[in-house]
């Protein structure tokens, strides 16, 4: 960023911005940048620029810039100044990710959330999915018995699950779902150490497909809940202890990955 020579603004700030001109100033900064329908790339003005705009101390710019840095849209780039970001999505991810523990109780709740969603979603696919997209969910999901190692594998299996939400036909839902990816993938991994049968998976996903391709309301809600329910069988209440406990299957093995 561009250093001041004299700032007489920023004298009675010192001592710093107190919060209240820091949050009027990320709003019109971001206001700002919807005004002039800035796009990814493009560069903010200077902080002199900001403090002339806005009336306000050099202080209080660069608390509202670094603030907004911390959402991931903007980055600061050496001899240029701020430049606006795509990062919002993945600061959300890493945000969301770090607070959510591994125990029973979060595995819980989020196959619960999981539950009202994928569950309530049916009667949209059933009523407008096309035989060619329930054959490209099919694709999807014959990749899942194919995975070398329990990553993998978590990650086809989030590929499925993915694919359903996308033909809801709803971007909120899709990128909450997205949002969520971080903890659901670990979840997924960590039950897939303790019972890596991927046929298992695959066809319980078979199952599901048939009856969106029957029009079956019923079978779909009955076969996504008990499809979602399944993993609590196998996950214990210490997941954070079990996830590394020597009697666990090797989740390299295709062995173990592909056979009961």
């Amino acid at each position: 960023m561009e250093q001041a020579d004299h700032d007489p603004a920023g004298a009675a700030e010192d001592a710093g911005p107190n919060s209240s001109a820091v949050d009027q100033t990320v709003r019109q900064i971001l206001d700002l940048i919807r005004n002039r329908a800035m796009s990814v790339g493009d560069v903010l003005p200077t902080e002199r620029e900001l403090c002339e705009l806005f009336g306000t101390s050099r202080n209080t710019i660069r608390e509202a810039l670094r603030t907004i840095r911390t959402y991931g849209l903007i980055d600061p780039k050496p001899r240029v100044g701020a430049v606006l970001a795509d990062r919002q999505n993945v600061a959300i991810q890493n945000f969301f990710a770090a607070q959510m523990d591994i125990s029973r109780t979060s595995f819980n709740d989020i196959q619960g959330f999981r539950r009202i969603i994928e569950v309530s979603i049916g009667d949209h696919i059933i009523l407008n999915a096309s035989a060619a997209e329930l054959d490209a969910l099919d694709e999807v999901n014959g990749l899942i018995e194919t995975s070398k190692d329990v990553q993998e594998a978590a990650q086809r299996d989030f590929d499925f699950h993915m694919a359903l939400m996308k033909l809801a036909g709803n971007r909120m839902l899709v990128q909450t779902y997205q949002f969520l990816s971080p903890v659901i993938q670990h979840i997924m991994t960590v039950g897939k150490s303790i019972r890596p049968v991927l046929s298992e998976t695959r066809h319980a996903h078979g199952e599901i497909i048939a009856a969106l391709r029957a029009r079956d309301r019923i079978a779909y809600s009955y076969l996504m809940s008990r499809h979602l329910d399944f993993g609590l069988r196998f996950v214990p209440d210490d997941l954070e202890n079990a996830r590394t406990s020597p009697a666990l299957p090797d989740p390299t093995s295709s062995k173990d990955l592909h056979h009961v």
